[in-house]
């Protein structure tokens, strides 16, 4: 196993009448290797689960254990785009680059090795001949590859997927979803988050169903 939630409760604003658990206690193991799918209707708890998987929340009750050979740091997340992220005015290399920022340390600068991973990961995702364009002149097919190529550089063994191809055109989704298959047959562990059931059907070994907090 990769990642073992147990029992996970998570209410956002505790105290205040506006009060709502999120999720109910979530049992779910993550595999080494799978492709998990992740589906339900929206509100039901699925991007809070994407996060406190992240540890960017932590839930009020329940424990999460990782692989002692697992680390946590290093697991490649793409959300959602805003609008704003969408205009961002960088070259398509410095997106990417930008997903080793949290490997620096106390150093300022990417090293070789990162700028060589940086190229393959862009070879891999079909923008290498697209490096030194600005990102916000990118297609959405082509930003979404984009950012795909800057979760590679944060992760080691997992990426996390909300909407992945959401709002892409037939062709580009196409690409995506295979492009991500692609990747978890090589050995990436990836669990995404769509309301696309034909491609979660097609594409994940497994499926988890969100309804209302629970599993």
């Amino acid at each position: 196993m990769a990642i073992v939630l147990d029992n996970i409760t998570y209410t956002y604003g505790v105290g205040t009448p506006f009060e709502k658990t999120a999720l109910k206690g979530i049992s779910v193991t993550i595999e080494n290797g799978e492709f998990l799918g992740i589906i339900g209707h929206t509100g039901s708890g699925k991007s809070t689960f994407m996060k406190t998987i992240l540890g960017l929340i932590s839930p009020i009750e329940g424990t999460i254990e990782h692989d002692e050979s697992f680390n946590a740091r290093e697991i490649g997340y793409l959300a959602q785009q805003t609008q704003v992220q969408k205009d961002f005015p960088s070259s398509v290399e410095e997106v990417v680059l930008s997903g080793f920022v949290g490997h620096l340390g106390h150093r300022w600068f990417y090293n070789k090795k990162e700028k060589e991973l940086a190229k393959e990961y862009m070879a891999k995702t079909g923008v290498n001949k697209l490096a030194k364009h600005c990102y916000r002149d990118l297609s959405g097919g082509q930003q979404q590859r984009t950012l795909l190529a800057r979760a590679l550089c944060a992760a080691d063994k997992m990426i996390l997927l909300d909407e992945p191809a959401a709002g892409l055109d037939p062709d580009a989704m196409q690409y995506m979803y295979d492009l991500i298959s692609k990747l978890n047959k090589e050995g990436m562990t990836i669990v995404m988050i769509t309301h696309d059931v034909p491609a979660v059907v097609q594409y994940a070994n497994r499926i988890v169903r969100f309804m209302d907090g629970k599993v």
